[in-house]
């Protein structure tokens, strides 16, 4: 390795690190709030109860924000035309947000493979979900998709985005592997297979954080744009922006989409050639 790849290997650490920080010191902002909700919550209970007496049939309805099908147009918005993509280039996306892999190729049933490791509840998956949506929706097609909100409690709290859970890719091109590991509530929703774990370690290391992106091992990604650009955005909003070259959503997220795409290009032997000789996918093919 380089000196320019160790600069660039301890840059993205360094990135990787100060994002986990910023998770971390918002989970234990959530935890002290937990605990004061606990010695209030024993001050009414009695209220609770008194409550449940006098309407007992009335439904409690779950905390957090739900998750459901994207509204009408918004999955069609993330197939995003060439000449929108072209304009925006690499826009505000980080190129040093993604590292070189090492080792055997991924690859599964005899395609590449890109590996998605994230959870629901991640604000920082919640950008990306919709910069890979992008990327992919260029070389096959997803079944619908189901809208999400990021955790209320983190850093950019209740950020709209698409969820992978359950879903469905097709491609001639390449194999799409998306674990959403844990839900809105931090509970356990996909657990990656033993190969996946270890994949995820390898580059990681044992406390492992998301959102995780291996692209046929070839490329390994973190968080490749600021999620401060979604914030207060609905789906709908974040879906037209998508198509607006000018926007921050758009430099931001189709930046990254530019960049993905190139990556994938990568690994599947620059095919389709309609996708991957576009512009200014050749370009950052020479830059990653």
């Amino acid at each position: 390795m380089g000196k320019a790849d160790r600069k660039r290997e301890q840059t993205v650490r360094a990135r990787i690190a100060a994002q986990r920080a910023e998770q971390q010191q918002a989970e234990r902002r959530r935890r002290m709030l937990a605990l004061g909700g606990v010695a209030i919550a024993v001050l009414v209970v009695v209220g609770i109860v008194i409550g449940a007496v006098v309407s007992h049939s009335g439904t409690s309805k779950p905390s957090g924000p739900s998750s459901g099908p994207l509204p009408a147009g918004v999955q069609q918005k993330l197939t995003v035309p060439a000449s929108t993509l072209a304009s925006v280039g690499l826009g505000t996306a980080e190129l040093s947000a993604m590292r070189t892999g090492t080792g055997p190729a991924l690859t599964s049933g005899g395609k590449p493979e890109m590996l998605y490791i994230g959870a629901e509840w991640c604000p920082y998956c919640a950008a990306e979900r919709w910069a890979m949506a992008v990327a992919l929706s260029r070389f096959g097609s997803f079944t619908p998709l189901n809208g999400i909100h990021s955790s209320s409690s983190d850093v950019y709290p209740n950020t709209a985005t698409l969820t992978f859970y359950k879903s469905t890719y097709t491609s001639k091109y390449l194999v799409f592997t998306p674990i959403e590991n844990e839900d809105v509530n931090r509970n356990l929703l996909v657990k990656p297979s033993a190969g996946e774990q270890a994949q995820w370690i390898k580059y990681d290391g044992t406390d492992p954080g998301y959102p995780f992106i291996d692209i046929g091992n070839r490329y390994i990604a973190a968080a490749t744009y600021n999620p401060q650009v979604l914030q207060g955005l609905t789906w709908a909003q974040i879906a037209a922006d998508l198509h607006d070259p000018s926007s921050a959503v758009a430099k931001g997220a189709l930046g990254s989409a530019n960049m993905f795409t190139a990556a994938i290009c990568k690994i599947t032997g620059n095919a389709p050639a309609s996708v991957c000789t576009a512009a200014p996918i050749p370009q950052i093919e020479g830059q990653i």
